[in-house]
């Protein structure tokens, strides 16, 4: 086994190389406390590894991203969101039989218990739905403990069905309007947009071409490796809580401004624009000019150091929809604006400033009728199958242990108590 060394304090010891199946590598710091007294140092832990997996695989500098393997380009053009769901949890496409049996157990769940309608009584109206959908999917265990391993797999179909009928119950609580229940013959994305904007007495017929956006949208959020709201569900997964808090946990992570929140930003700073008389070269300027604190939203990412492969399939289904629905947006008008700039400009080429997914997802969102307060819960229901094959993969390893971090202590060192009547 190739190894590292580290000399510290006049002692050397060897740590193991790990490498991964695309050759990346990694120093296996796993003994270092015991041998040496030492931790590692690594604020939010950017160039930590936390765990090995076998899910999704990220290129930051080349642009690919692959889930079990497959380019995301070719699910993308070829999948349903439930064959997703699928090869992520289970590691492999389904054939025909496997997916007609898993559609049918998700379609199956979609129901709620009727004991939970009196959740959405109590929330106030002007309810987040991110904060409604986090509570309810945190009650689902009381709804469904898990007593038995073999519940753990009932129990994830439940969460994987019942999850868009909690994010649809939300939005309708937000906006006070009658719950629509599910139909067993709509499939994954219709019966969502059925939930979302149909009204009772009244005949609704989903769009064909909203639903295919959706359904990209939904796929290409579905895993992202072990960033922030992932790693919470590990973390949490990891003292064995069950699945459904763990998952809560993952949507409080995904709600944060810096997370899920990245494509709700998008829409603010679009808003924000129009009101300002449209004046998009004023925010361009600005983004230039170091000593403004404007930031442009939903240009350049983390993690993707070329053009993020998402937003390229999302750019392609953005410009589809606009056309086709014939959307008369200031806002929208706006975005298209400011994506050329970003594509032709050589300050934003020259740092590889491109159009992210949250920029053209925050787009189709809107062209979908979808309000903003929604966009992280949108974001939620894709993210959904990537947190329960991770969480999955983590309870199923050989020597799970339960994530603990160190830290450096830098506090006041000891000292002596002072009794109150000296002080």
């Amino acid at each position: 086994m190739e190894k590292a060394q580290l000399t510290l304090d006049g002692k050397t010891i060897d740590l193991p190389i790990v490498k991964g199946t695309e050759d990346e590598k990694a120093v296996d710091v796993t003994q270092l406390r015991s041998e040496t007294n030492f931790i590692t140092y690594d604020p939010s832990y950017g160039n930590t590894g936390s765990c090995s997996s076998e899910i999704t695989y990220i290129n930051g500098e080349k642009g690919i991203l692959r889930y079990r393997g497959y380019p995301i380009e070719q699910l993308a053009d070829n999948s349903s969101f439930v064959e997703i769901i699928y090869l992520l949890l289970y590691g492999e496409l389904p054939n025909k039989t496997e997916l007609a049996s898993f559609n049918k157990q998700i379609t199956y769940h979609s129901l709620i218990h009727e004991d939970m309608k009196r959740f959405f009584d109590g929330y106030p109206m002007n309810a987040h739905p991110m904060g409604v959908l986090a509570s309810t999917v945190a009650a689902l265990s009381t709804f469904y403990p898990a007593r038995v391993d073999g519940d753990i797999e009932l129990n994830i179909i439940r969460l994987l069905a019942k999850v868009k009928t909690l994010a649809a119950f939300a939005y309708k609580k937000s906006i006070g309007q009658p719950l629509i229940y599910p139909k067993n013959e709509l499939g994954f994305e219709e019966n969502f947009l059925h939930m979302m904007f149909a009204v009772p007495a009244e005949e609704y017929t989903v769009d064909p071409t909203m639903a295919e956006a959706l359904r990209l949208l939904l796929i290409l959020h579905a895993d992202h490796e072990q960033n922030c709201s992932t790693s919470t569900v590990r973390m949490v997964g990891s003292s064995h809580a069950n699945l459904f808090i763990s998952i809560a946990a993952g949507i409080g992570a995904l709600w944060g401004a810096l997370h899920g929140g990245a494509n709700q930003r998008v829409i603010e700073m679009l808003k924000m624009i129009h009101a300002d008389g449209d004046n998009f070269e004023k925010y361009v300027d600005m983004a230039k000019d170091k000593k403004s604190n404007f930031k442009m939203m939903g240009f350049g990412h983390r993690v993707y150091k070329n053009f993020d492969p998402r937003a390229k399939i999302l750019k392609k289904s953005a410009d589809k929809l606009l056309s086709k629905m014939g959307i008369n947006d200031p806002l929208l008008k706006i975005a298209i604006e400011l994506e050329q700039v970003a594509l032709k400009d050589e300050f934003f080429i020259s740092r590889k400033l491109y159009p992210n997914v949250d920029f053209y997802s925050g787009i189709i969102y809107r062209a979908l009728g979808i309000p903003t307060k929604m966009f992280t819960v949108m974001f939620a229901l894709g993210r959904l199958p990537g947190w329960i094959a991770q969480w999955k993969e983590m309870r199923g390893a050989e020597k799970p242990r339960i994530y603990r971090p160190r830290q450096i202590y830098t506090g006041v060192a000891k000292r002596e108590f002072i009794p109150m009547a000296k002080r």
